[in-house]
């Protein structure tokens, strides 16, 4: 028996979710990837961690996303948005996202304060 396989009968895995994304940028090229860890992927196509396409055209939008429960069904959404034509892909983005605005923009910053009247004090 494998290492770990006796404790994995008793505690099975829990199924790992997953997000198939498209990144974009200012001329709006597209990219649809798919991964485990969407804001971690994210932030690695912002700052051009991986050689490659979307460094490249420096595609460092999120304009789109959707989760699944299981990281297979992510993997064949994504199959079937990359065998769409560019203009379906668009509609798709524009269903969600109309402005095309950076939806992980905020992602990883500070929470903003909150303002308005400070509550009263008991005396």
């Amino acid at each position: 028996m494998r290492r770990g396989a006796e404790a994995s009968m008793y505690f099975p895995r829990e199924p790992r979710p997953g997000y198939v994304y498209i990144m974009s940028n200012r001329s709006k090229k597209l990219y649809v990837g798919v991964t485990s860890k969407l804001e971690l992927r994210a932030w690695q196509h912002k700052n051009h961690v991986f050689v490659g396409f979307t460094s490249r055209y420096l595609l460092d939008r999120l304009v789109y996303y959707e989760k699944f429960s299981r990281i297979g069904a992510a993997i064949d959404r994504e199959k079937q948005i990359k065998g769409w034509k560019r203009v379906k892909k668009m509609a798709l983005i524009v269903s969600m996202n109309p402005t095309w605005r950076d939806l992980s923009e905020d992602w990883g910053k500070p929470a903003k304060k909150m303002t308005g009247p400070k509550p009263e004090a008991n005396t």
